[in-house]
């Protein structure tokens, strides 16, 4: 009996103390920044090496990226040489290397300039993504895997110079032809989404091909066109057309359903901005709407501030819940995360994955990173509870500050 007794003592404390744990990983998680306070924790507090994790912040620090901080000149010694790689969107002069630790909901550390704000570049295209999932969670997308076209009302570009009486326009349509071709006519929301559609067209002055196009010229307007989700190919001017097909299913501008549906719903500042380009216009129930861009190729895009990222970022951590509020369905967000079948480190825009650590070897697999030029980074690992945002790093140095990160957590 005495021995029964001793068991049954043990087996309660066991079942008490795990109740006790529980309660406490619950709690951490449970924390929400208020729209104009972001509580702060001690390295220690959460379990954080303090010494470790400022090894890890200074060589971030030391490692910011060379390129210019001009985002306009960089652009155009980068992407501006491609063939009609002149910008059309506006660009901004960036501040320093800025970044922002966070566990358990609360700031443990952060540097630079975390309330600037500056180009996101293409993490813009995790924001478009998010607007998606808004549209699927309420049935204005009902099925991503069915045929875009089948849901695209005709679109009308705006063009404020357009002559209405141009006789060498007569017989033509004054409408964009987005999925009319056989093989557009085959691709679906979700293909769009994992950037596998192949599109083939022309959008705001920028054919598909011309966005990081291929060494032999001679391929640019021949090769065979891809199966929709056959093929990987990381394009601007699709990522555009996404946005451009989802401004057309919301019939509202895409910056004004993500601030009323997500981001005012996480307290973000009212400074961020989303740009499109000098051309992507269209009319709309009446209206002149701005179609916006997946990011800053050719300018344009999310600009938005350390913090602001760091609050999506927290989002997508709590598996698209804020408080009591289910803002993004885990349905959705489960999709976003599932791997792309021609690139397995890649889910829905811009998801990119961490599948069999192929993408960073020093941190665990699992985990997602919201990735953009400059480097901009919205790094997430629920499983340490953990969201870090880096902007202007050195991308070939991501790895070892995650690393360097990673080896200070207790």
């Amino acid at each position: 009996m005495k021995k029964s007794t001793h068991r049954i003592r043990l087996l309660s404390a066991s079942i008490l103390v795990a109740v006790v744990y529980s309660s406490a990983v619950y709690a951490q998680r449970d924390y929400f920044p208020a729209a104009d306070n972001w509580n702060t924790k001690r390295p220690g507090q959460v379990r954080i090496d303090a010494a470790k994790l400022n090894a890890a912040i200074e060589f971030a620090k030391s490692n910011e990226a060379t390129a210019p901080r001009d985002q306009e000149l960089g652009q155009a010694m980068t992407f501006g040489r491609e063939p009609f790689g002149e910008a059309t969107g506006p660009f901004k002069v960036r501040g320093a290397m800025t970044g922002i630790i966070i566990r358990n909901g609360y700031i443990v550390a952060e540097w630079g300039e975390p309330f600037r704000v500056d180009m996101t570049h293409s993490v813009t295209k995790s924001f478009l993504t998010a607007t998606v999932g808004l549209a699927y969670d309420q049935q204005i997308i009902k099925d991503l895997k069915a045929p875009v076209y089948k849901e695209m009302a005709p679109v009308s570009r705006y063009d404020p110079l357009q002559r209405a009486d141009d006789p060498n326009k007569l017989g033509k349509s004054k409408f964009l032809a987005l999925f009319e071709s056989a093989h557009n006519k085959r691709i679906d929301w979700d293909s769009l989404l994992r950037q596998t559609s192949d599109w083939e067209g022309t959008l705001w002055g920028k054919p598909d091909w011309a966005d990081r196009p291929a060494r032999d010229r001679k391929t640019w307007l021949t090769r065979k066109r891809n199966a929709p989700g056959a093929a990987f190919e990381y394009n601007d001017v699709r990522v555009n057309l996404l946005a451009l097909a989802a401004l057309n299913m919301w019939r509202k501008p895409l910056p004004q359903i993500l601030k009323n549906n997500i981001m005012d719903e996480i307290g973000a500042s009212q400074t961020w901005r989303w740009h499109g380009y000098e051309n992507s216009y269209v009319l709309m129930d009446g209206k002149i709407i701005q179609s916006v861009s997946g990011g800053g190729h050719w300018g344009g895009g999310m600009f938005i501030n350390a913090r602001d990222m760091a609050r999506f970022g927290l989002l997508i951590e709590r598996n698209g819940k804020w408080k009591r509020r289910q803002i993004l369905s885990e349905a959705f967000l489960k999709l976003a995360e599932t791997p792309t079948g021609a690139r397995p480190t890649y889910g829905f825009m811009n998801f990119f994955l961490n599948t069999d650590r192929k993408l960073y070897p020093k941190a665990p697999e699992g985990t997602i990173a919201f990735l953009g030029n400059g480097t901009n980074i919205v790094y997430i690992d629920r499983k340490n509870d953990l969201v870090i945002v880096a902007r202007w790093i050195e991308n070939s140095k991501i790895d070892e500050f995650l690393g360097k990160v990673y080896e200070s957590l207790l």
